[in-house]
């Protein structure tokens, strides 16, 4: 069944491409070039392939609807196997050959770094709203990159301070053993002891799918409060395993968790699973999220409405609305400067997006969501982590 889903999607992804000039360069003055690289095949294509096909989207209904001031989108992308090398000739292909504008809600933290010093120092092509990301990449500001989701540690931060007002005193987090969740969990646990309650952690081997062995040490610490620093997948699992050994201890997760995938895997042992999430969910009666099923409906009706569609949809609409703003040519460094001095972007299914010369981050704010008879459901409106 999942495999026949990504067939169907990767086929509407190719056909999505096609329509809004994917794949080819062209010397058209009237019209704006943007680029940017997905896994859409491997082990990373469930992630990538949705994202492609919600940038797409909008990018597409943005056409529809005259583009920016009469110029259109010729939005190019490529299936990057998610490997930095791959990523760093895609990179220079779309520089040099297709002359691009900008790389535009893109995939990847290490595939994206690896292309650094090509894009970012030697072309000055700015790169906007990346799926993915790191402090070092914000702190100090790095020229012409600019990001549109909260840190993995604010993210951390954020559902802390959910389950302590909760009531929760024993927190106990269960994280996959890299080193990028060892450091998200550190965040989370200090976090916790800074607002006053006890956090210890459970390290897990990153792929394990049995977790009758982790639910047994989490019954052996006695947690009141479980926080998952796991991807869909492995969150999914855990929640099955809890389940069947009859362990009720409230459970949350950030953001790679607050997917569909995890209801999809999960089933009714997701009701109750509480997580941050950088969108308001795909459900949502709000009317940017209305508008999102629309397009895709229209644009991609063949591909499911997820988390991952409706980011990249949000960082591609969040660019739009920058562009809308520039008085001239639009061009890499008009872009830059545009984006540089833009406040108060709204999206209206993810935080408003504010940057400056010295805050490269548009936003450390996520929404809390909850599982609710099968769907996520949200608890409130966008909020930063307590300092």
């Amino acid at each position: 069944m999942r495999r026949t889903r990504l067939a169907v999607a990767l086929t509407a992804v190719a056909a999505l491409t096609a329509a809004c000039g994917g794949g080819g360069s062209s010397d058209a003055d009237d019209q704006i070039t943007l680029g940017a690289w997905y896994p859409l095949s491997g082990p990373q294509a469930a992630s990538g392939t949705p994202q492609e096909v919600g940038a797409t989207v909008y990018f597409k209904q943005l056409n529809a609807t005259g583009g920016i001031d009469g110029q259109k989108v010729k939005f190019i992308t490529k299936d990057n196997a998610f490997d930095p090398q791959q990523t760093l000739q895609i990179a220079r292909d779309l520089v040099a050959r297709d002359k691009v504008d900008a790389i535009v809600a893109t995939n990847g933290t290490a595939t994206t770094e690896a292309t650094f010093p090509f894009v970012l120092d030697q072309s000055k092509v700015p790169i906007f709203g990346t799926y993915g990301g790191s402090a070092s990449w914000y702190d100090p500001p790095r020229d012409g990159l600019y990001g549109t989701q909260a840190l993995y540690e604010d993210q951390a931060e954020s559902a802390v301070d959910w389950a302590v007002e909760a009531g929760v005193k024993d927190l106990l987090v269960v994280r996959d053993d890299p080193d990028a969740f060892a450091n998200v969990s550190t965040v989370a646990m200090e976090h916790g002891k800074k607002l006053g309650i006890d956090a210890s952690e459970v390290v897990v081997k990153i792929g394990t799918t049995d977790y009758a062995p982790i639910v047994n040490q989490v019954k052996s610490k006695s947690p009141d409060g479980v926080l998952l620093i796991l991807p869909p997948q492995e969150a999914a699992a855990y929640l099955n395993e809890v389940a069947l050994q009859g362990v009720d201890v409230p459970a949350y997760g950030y953001s790679p968790a607050a997917t569909e995938s995890t209801i999809e895997l999960a089933g009714k042992n997701a009701e109750g699973f509480r997580a941050v999430a950088l969108t308001l969910p795909v459900n949502s009666d709000d009317p940017a999220v209305q508008e999102y099923r629309d397009a895709m409906k229209k644009y991609a009706p063949d591909s499911a409405l997820d988390f991952y569609s409706l980011s990249a949809y949000a960082s591609a609409k969040a660019f739009g609305e920058i562009l809308k703003t520039i008085d001239g040519d639009i061009t890499k460094e008009s872009i830059t400067a545009a984006i540089a001095k833009a406040t108060d972007i709204e999206t209206g299914v993810a935080p408003p997006f504010a940057f400056s010369a010295d805050d490269h981050l548009g936003t450390d704010a996520v929404v809390r969501v909850e599982v609710k008879d099968g769907k996520y459901v949200a608890e409130g409106g966008f909020q930063s982590p307590q300092q």
